[in-house]
């Protein structure tokens, strides 16, 4: 193999052609992202059986529904600063253990509280899991691939909504209990440990970054995982280098403005996205004339297939003109799609349109949302970056079902159309946000003034 003099590894990634290793972890980090997907949106699978076993009224089930969301807006930033100081592959296999305890407990609970608890539980792990897959992602493809590499990658939240709603309506939920699709999460994700560990190098931009011990060998390692030169030695480091730390984030005069719009456009987003998420199936079966909880979580599963589908489209408008045009798009029909929602239906066939329409817009604006954290902030913060705007974006997705439980306890049950427009505004709101974000790329942006 030959030996490149001095070279940056994260460039010599950025110019090389894709390998059939990258392509295996990019795969990974989807399946990773399908399984959040799915353990997120088990608990909204459940909620009916939940409610029927338990007695539980709708504020009080959206408290529940919110408790691993909450979760996810801590582990995004106490566990996306790991993945910055211990590394990403450790981080990744860390929050997936953490998953895996809390989605089989979850299946154990005897009482709302009890479920709650594991469930915030949960969050934690899929929180920093977020964090650590969408750096990876972005540090382990070429410049040319991955604009589409990241579509791909946050379509696969959706996919695993798709795979987890088909295996609830036809499998799982027709022949157990609702505590079936919490114990198969933790299966599925039992059994991500191993692959992790096998196939995923830690990325040669944490290494570069942090400089440890024997560093250049290290990168070499990774670099040879994916058929690429070795370096003979790092580039000279900046006397006054940036850490990977929050605070430097915040400070940073360059960096400041691109994580707070980042931060709180994503936070209003999310209570959009997840009011579709979180409450569909529970509206669904309780909308006249209601429909069993295996029929209802169907509706999820058109979501997701649209959510899929709107992620890939916005990928594709992404390679042609960039970032922010598309997203604002989506965000603006996102609006549009989640008021039409609300319009109610008299079929199964009509929710599920409706509820496929909403998604393909508001996933779609997710995708631009993860774009813009892989080119907005630099390697060394990426992780960090990443995970401080998804912690600000989880009060939101946290908060969605809480502020649509209690809308509807405020406006009545029946007014389902007046409490989705009020939850489609986060995305109108999203969108000023998003028209203001500076698109500069930071490894570059980082460069230059190194």
């Amino acid at each position: 193999m030959t030996q490149a003099q001095g070279s940056d590894p994260q460039r010599i990634i950025d110019d090389a052609p894709m390998n059939w290793r990258q392509y295996v972890v990019v795969l990974l980090m989807v399946l990773l992202n399908a399984l959040d997907g799915f353990d997120v949106l088990s608990s909204a699978f459940a909620s009916p059986g939940i409610a029927k076993e338990w007695g539980v009224a709708r504020e009080a089930l959206g408290v529940m529904l919110s408790a691993e969301l909450v979760g996810m807006g801590f582990g995004s930033v106490i566990l996306g600063g790991m993945a910055d100081t211990r590394g990403r592959k450790p981080t990744m296999l860390v929050c997936l253990a953490i998953m895996a305890v809390g989605m089989y407990f979850a299946h154990a609970a005897t009482g709302l509280t009890e479920l709650s608890i594991w469930r915030f539980i949960t969050g934690l792990g899929i929180g920093g899991m977020l964090t650590s897959t969408n750096a990876v992602t972005a540090e382990c493809t070429s410049t040319s691939a991955r604009s589409l590499s990241m579509a791909i990658y946050v379509i696969g939240y959706p996919l695993g909504g798709v795979i987890g709603g088909i295996a609830a309506q036809t499998w799982l939920l027709p022949n157990y209990d609702w505590r079936a699709v919490f114990l198969f999460g933790a299966v599925v994700t039992a059994v991500m440990i191993p692959l992790v560990m096998l196939l995923v190098p830690e990325t040669p931009a944490f290494y570069s970054a942090t400089r440890p011990a024997d560093a250049v060998a290290k990168i070499n390692r990774s670099l040879a995982a994916f058929g690429k030169a070795a370096i003979a030695a790092l580039p000279a480091v900046v006397a006054d280098a940036p850490k990977p730390k929050l605070l430097d984030i915040l400070s940073n005069p360059r960096l400041r403005p691109v994580t707070l719009l980042l931060a709180f456009g994503y936070m209003f987003h999310t209570i959009t996205f997840y009011f579709i998420l979180k409450w569909a199936v529970k509206i669904v079966s309780d909308y006249p004339p209601g429909y069993a909880p295996p029929v209802a979580a169907s509706v999820l599963t058109y979501a997701n297939i649209g959510g899929a589908l709107g992620g890939l489209l916005l990928g594709f408008l992404m390679k042609r003109w960039d970032i922010k045009l598309p997203t604002v798009i989506m965000l603006l029909l996102a609006l549009v799609g989640v008021t039409a929602f609300g319009i109610g239906y008299d079929s199964i066939d009509a929710w599920r349109a409706a509820a496929f329409v909403a998604m393909f817009f508001g996933n779609g604006a997710i995708v631009g949302f993860y774009a813009a954290f892989a080119k907005g902030f630099p390697a060394f913060a990426r992780a960090t970056g990443t995970g401080f705007v998804l912690g600000v974006g989880r009060l939101g997705a946290a908060g969605s079902p809480i502020i649509a439980g209690y809308l509807f306890k405020l406006f009545g049950a029946d007014q389902l159309l007046l409490v989705s427009f009020c939850m489609g505004l986060g995305s109108l709101a999203a969108l000023v946000l998003f028209l203001l974000l500076p698109m500069r790329d930071g490894d570059s942006e980082m460069a230059a003034r190194g």
